[in-house]
């Protein structure tokens, strides 16, 4: 009886993280592109440089903090804030984020 209950236990646990693993989850930092990252070759035209480095097919990407993580999605929407700030909503999945929404900090 007791090794049921413990099982039903660890399932339940499991059950739990694997959810919270999948939901959304919010990150702030600047939008890029994943082969600039910081380091723009257009130093003093970021939001250019972003958006010349995606249409040659360099993914859309999200500096925050030390971490750079590659955006999935709608580039029309992430296209919007290229070498801006922007708080951004999806799961994460390793260093990939897929983009449920992106707005401007504090905008919400």
């Amino acid at each position: 009886m007791k090794l049921k209950v413990v099982m039903a236990m660890g399932t339940l646990v499991l059950a739990a993280v694997a959810t919270f693993a999948q939901s959304a989850q919010s990150f702030t930092g600047t939008v890029t592109d994943s082969m600039c990252g910081t380091k723009h070759m257009m130093k003093d035209k970021p939001a250019e440089c972003t958006r010349a480095c995606a249409k040659q097919g360099s993914d859309y990407a999200l500096v925050v903090g030390t971490k750079v993580y590659i955006l999935k999605g709608d580039k029309s929407q992430i296209d919007k804030f290229a070498g801006q700030k922007a708080m951004v909503m999806g799961k994460v999945s390793g260093t990939t984020i897929q983009v449920d929404s992106i707005i401007a900090p504090g905008a919400m």
